[in-house]
């Protein structure tokens, strides 16, 4: 059994949906980042650096309990744990890693960055808004190429690679752009909204989040202000 411990952001939604998509058994325990629930030592025990998702493995390595946070070594352990959804042969795995580390290290906080300064910033930040918009183009246009070149990010074959990618690209309009502008990433994403597993587990804690609201003053600071930057 896997407790997962997360909220529904992109980064919770690779998780959700890996685990859906290999049928592992779950227990999912809401982690309200907009009310500081990520700030609780009780998580933080799990995940020290207070970003969800974060996962208990009960039946990890040797039979034990195992933790593990970052979205991307929770897919890359799940994937060997189930031996799905990352290719064992050598050229394959690489390809899918090298596209996994591309959403980790670019997509996620480029796009993050995008959504911060044209939705949440306090302030209209005229450089901030232009650049993260930019750039997130860039890198829907780099996508763009190599779907026009392969059905999925790392090849013929879905992978861990689209399962971490594909949750950012729900909010393209939220960056600046649109999926009429990029048309092989445009089939893409249709290919996997249309997989079962992608549908239910973008629905995970879509119920405890509720209506989406502005963000109260507490809840800015919480998840943007003093609050985020305090010393645990």
């Amino acid at each position: 059994m896997i407790d997962l411990y997360s909220w529904p952001t992109p980064n919770g939604h690779k998780v959700h949906i890996m685990l859906e998509e290999t049928g592992l058994a779950y227990n999912v325990h809401p982690i309200n980042i907009q009310k500081g629930d990520q700030f609780q030592p009780e998580f933080l025990n799990i995940s020290p650096n207070n970003r969800i998702p974060a996962i208990i493995d009960q039946d990890g390595p040797g039979g034990k309990p195992y933790s593990l946070f970052e979205s991307g070594a929770i897919l890359i352990y799940l994937a060997e744990k189930t031996g799905q959804f990352l290719p064992t042969e050598p050229t394959a795995r690489y390809d899918t890693l090298q596209w996994l580390m591309w959403q980790m290290g670019g997509v996620g906080p480029m796009f993050g960055q995008a959504h911060h300064f044209r939705g949440y910033a306090p302030v209209d930040i005229p450089y901030g808004i232009d650049r993260y918009t930019k750039e997130a183009g860039r890198l829907y246009g780099v996508m763009d190429k190599r779907l026009g070149e392969s059905a999925y990010l790392a090849g013929p074959d879905y992978t861990i690679a689209d399962i971490a990618t594909f949750p950012w690209t729900r909010s393209i309009e939220r960056q600046g752009h649109s999926l009429d502008d990029f048309p092989n990433v445009k089939r893409w994403s249709d290919a996997i909204n249309a997989r079962p597993g992608v549908a239910k587990g973008v629905t995970v804690l879509e119920a405890a989040r509720g209506e989406r609201k502005p963000l109260s003053d507490e809840e800015r600071a919480v998840m943007f202000g003093d609050k985020q930057f305090a010393k645990r």
